[in-house]
């Protein structure tokens, strides 16, 4: 009797669940049930297939087999139509927002209200948008400006912007897609209050995550994926961390942390009263100077926008100085184009990894080669020898447990961006450059990847590489970093020993109340 009860108050069922892509399942037999009224989390590695499951739940995909219950009637979701018209919405980790456009245009595109001008002439009615939409943010707590154009609006606000996109949209049933992946700590503390505050207001959550301390702070329950497998639905207060990663990634993890340094080299990296300009002229970054040495990781920390990006797109060739000299093992490169760099040894994981780290349309081993394809072996006499090309890119993919559907031939476009970030970090460690530049290197992975991604960096520093971290996860620096640079406002306002400082001195310096 119970349990017939507890079935029916499921505001989502998904029995059997099954999609493949090509010969690769990405759900296989999946069955969850998601009750009124919880935060449910989706926890899993990437690839785990946690995304695809709830795309097909916003009907951005059709299961191969398998049935859907919603309220507890039978919901075919063709399209994501279908499930707005069932008020269901999704907030996906790449924002679909229109740059351009504000806050309320963005909101209310698609369903825009009208009114008629002379009771004659149909036109948007853009001032009762924007004041609805005023009234809602205040409600929910998400406060914005309907009439700030999205272009200048910061990640955190595209966020809140497609979550009340959702809720303008009445909106039950809300899908958050990695939702902290691009936020900084600061942020990441407001959006788990909103996400309680949503849940608090009758809303059923479902979070696509592989953070579990956030999961162990605000979810009811999780569902584990393992590589397209439900392998457990458990009561989070029932369990631990450490039993969610190990039904997570079914393996050993390797150790947090880091050992200590064997002792720094010769400086490879210098930098001088670096000045950088933003493309509106503004300084964002402020006659900052730092070295870095052989043997160490010297990491750039400060809440979002502070400068420290432009610092590592200037190094790499990406942001053009306005003013100051980079130095490279005593080569001044501050004017060189960004193959010269490459060539002369610097390595870069950048932020943006869609737009600076792959060609989404090429497959993984264009991507992969794309730094060394006019080089042997991958070429000869000018000639690409794809076999090479096929060859090192199926190494790569194995060392690093690179996945997808297709192996080498996949369209990068097609895979996570988890994935995607390792193929970027395959790539750029396998070039063995002297300095390494890693920012946000592990923004949207799972905790084994984290994991043997740390360890990497360790090893890449104990090969005698210098290694550039820049991070907003202040817990990630502090457990990784030999050196700390601290900016404020475009300024390095403190460098010191890692184990000079602590975590609330560093963020205290971050936040300008140290100077």
């Amino acid at each position: 009797m119970r349990q017939e009860r507890v079935e029916n108050d499921y505001i989502v069922e998904m029995r059997h669940i099954t999609k493949r892509f090509g010969g690769v399942a990405a759900n296989d037999d999946i069955s969850i049930g998601i009750r009124r009224g919880e935060i449910f989390a989706v926890l899993g590695e990437n690839g785990a297939g946690k995304s695809t499951l709830m795309s097909i739940l916003f009907g951005k995909y059709e299961p191969d087999s398998g049935d859907i219950l919603v309220r507890g009637r039978p919901a075919v979701l063709s399209s994501s139509n279908d499930a707005v018209s069932l008020n269901i919405g999704m907030v996906h980790q790449h924002f679909n927002l229109v740059p351009n456009y504000t806050v309320a245009e963005n909101i209310i595109l698609g369903s825009e209200p009208i009114k008629r001008v002379f009771g004659i002439f149909p036109c948007v009615d853009i001032k009762t948008a924007e004041a609805r939409i005023a009234e809602l943010s205040r409600a929910y707590g998400l406060e914005v400006d309907p009439s700030l154009p999205i272009a200048q609006a910061g990640v955190s606000v595209q966020q809140r912007v497609e979550i009340l996109k959702m809720l303008c949209r009445n909106a039950e049933i809300l899908i958050f897609d990695e939702p902290t992946a691009v936020l900084a700590p600061r942020e990441i503390e407001f959006l788990l209050d909103i996400i309680r505050g949503l849940r608090e207001k009758g809303h059923t959550i479902i979070l696509i995550t592989h953070k579990l301390e956030e999961i162990m702070r605000v979810a009811d329950r999780c569902a584990v994926l393992r590589r397209g497998r439900l392998v457990g639905t458990l009561a989070v207060a029932d369990t631990s961390p450490q039993e969610l990663a190990e039904l997570m990634v079914g393996r050993e993890l390797p150790p947090a942390g880091k050992r200590p340094s064997a002792g720094f080299g010769d400086t490879v990296l210098e930098v001088q009263d670096l000045t950088v300009r933003d493309q509106d002229g503004l300084e964002v970054v402020k006659g900052v100077s730092f070295s870095v040495r052989r043997g160490e990781i010297f990491a750039i920390v400060g809440v979002s926008g502070s400068g420290q990006v432009e610092i590592a797109d200037a190094i790499a060739g990406l942001a053009r100085p306005q003013a100051g000299r980079i130095r490279l093992m005593g080569l001044d490169i501050t004017d060189c184009g960004i193959r010269r760099r490459i060539e002369a040894g610097i390595s870069y994981i950048p932020e943006d990894r869609q737009r600076y780290g792959v060609i989404l349309d090429f497959t993984l081993a264009e991507n992969l080669a794309i730094k060394s394809y006019y080089r042997p072996p991958l070429s000869k006499s000018g000639v690409l020898r794809p076999g090479r090309i096929r060859e090192f890119a199926d190494d790569l993919i194995e060392r690093y447990d690179i996945r997808g559907a297709d192996g080498a031939g996949m369209i990068t476009r097609s895979m996570s961006g988890g994935n995607q970030q390792k193929a970027i970090i395959a790539r750029e460690l396998s070039r063995d450059s002297a300095l390494i530049i890693f920012v946000q290197p592990t923004r949207g992975l799972d905790i084994g990847a984290i994991r043997s991604i740390h360890a990497r960096i360790i090893e890449e520093r104990d090969r005698g590489r210098a290694v550039l971290l820049v991070s907003l996860d202040l817990d990630e620096v502090m457990n990784l970093a030999d050196t700390v640079g601290i900016v404020f406002s475009g300024r390095m306002v403190k460098i010191s020993p890692a184990n000079r400082l602590t975590a609330d001195e560093v963020g205290e310096y971050m936040m300008g109340v140290r100077v």
